[in-house]
């Protein structure tokens, strides 16, 4: 479930494959290095602008690859300083990158510290009842250049507005996949994509701040835990009982937590990390004292950080966010333990930031246009 567009993005091709590609074609090997510079470095719009390239050279990029496979729609900002940005694909797809700003004391918005949020497919098929994303299900996967070019029109974005960007190879600080769709059922693209990203060649992005963030594909997060790259992982729990969990994600069903809890230890034993435990906090479906000791038990256990998210309120679904009360009192309980937890603060309500609304909308408008 890929669209296959008449010319794929360089944006997916690693140093190795391009290299080769030019080689293949009667082009130096070594031009690959070069072309990287120009796409990661300086972030070019055009390729007339690699003007140490030849112009055959040129026209024969302008033949094969596509260079923007992703275009502007509309960026929405909030007054927390949280960016939604809605690109449109080759095929007019829709999917949503979020900039989530992070203001440091004393300093001005451009020195604050930046979390990308990046999505991996175009709507998603996990069904979770609380989610805008797989509302109308899964369309497609994204490719690996797509993925990339999301950070990449970041980039491009930031560079225009703040003096700190245009000094940097990544404007920003931290990645996360949590955008539209499930990353692991996009195994491939995302560990492409990602290989791509902290590669020294391309956005030499760390991959210890890199958190991808699944809803429990267990065989993938054994195969992840593989991986040489050395991401971070988040679980999307959301209940801490299977009970609960099979209310709102029916991937528990298949993957209950005496499966997943086991693959999240041995990921955590054989990276190294500490992993995330994300956990919405629905109101009188999650929220009660008896759900926040049993994912103390097991935050304990698996040596886990917590991360509370009170509900984003989505259009069309019937689930509330518990008051601030009864938040702080689930925390609390988690915190008395001594487990590592974060309550999170409202981060982009105004601009629809839960996932998928923006894209949501936007297609409503769209079909309302057409009719």
């Amino acid at each position: 479930m890929l669209f296959k567009p008449a010319q794929p993005s360089i944006h997916g091709e690693t140093l190795d494959s391009l290299t080769t590609l030019l080689q293949e074609h009667g082009h130096p090997g070594f031009r690959a290095r070069q072309i990287t510079e120009w796409l990661y470095k300086k972030r070019v719009r055009t390729w007339d602008e690699m003007t140490n390239l030849s112009r055959p050279l040129r026209a024969w990029l302008a033949d094969t690859f596509e260079l923007d496979p992703t275009a502007f729609v509309l960026t929405k900002q909030s007054e927390d300083v949280t960016d939604k940005l809605l690109l449109e694909l080759g095929d007019k797809s829709l999917i949503e990158t979020v900039i989530i700003r992070a203001p440091q004391l004393g300093v001005g918005q451009e020195n604050s510290r930046k979390t990308i949020c990046i999505s991996t497919q175009v709507g998603c098929a996990m069904g979770c009842k609380f989610c805008a994303s797989g509302l109308e299900g899964l369309k497609r996967n994204l490719s690996a250049g797509e993925i990339v070019h999301q950070l990449i029109q970041v980039c491009r974005q930031e560079d225009d507005r703040t003096p700190r960007a245009r000094a940097e190879l990544a404007s920003f600080d931290n990645i996360v996949v949590m955008g539209m769709g499930e990353p692991l059922h996009n195994y491939d693209a995302i560990i492409r994509a990602l290989t791509i990203v902290n590669a020294e060649w391309g956005l030499g992005f760390g991959a210890r701040r890199i958190t991808l963030s699944t809803s429990g594909l267990v065989p993938k997060i054994r195969q992840l835990a593989e991986e040489p790259l050395g991401l971070r992982l988040a679980i999307s729990l959301h209940g801490a009982t299977d009970e609960v969990r099979e209310q709102i994600m029916p991937v528990n069903k298949k993957y209950p937590l005496k499966d997943l809890l086991p693959a999240v230890k041995e990921f955590a034993q054989k990276q190294g990390r500490m992993v995330t435990l994300e956990f919405i906090l629905i109101e009188e479906v999650n929220d009660s004292l008896d759900q926040a000791q049993k994912l103390r038990d097991i935050a304990w256990d698996l040596h886990a950080h917590v991360n509370l998210i009170p509900y984003n309120t989505v259009e069309g679904l019937p689930w509330k966010r518990p008051s601030l009360t009864r938040q702080e009192k689930f925390a609390r309980v988690l915190a008395d333990a001594g487990v590592s937890v974060t309550l999170r603060r409202e981060k982009g309500h105004a601009i629809d930031a839960a996932c998928g609304q923006l894209r949501l909308k936007t297609e409503k408008a769209r079909e309302a246009a057409a009719s």
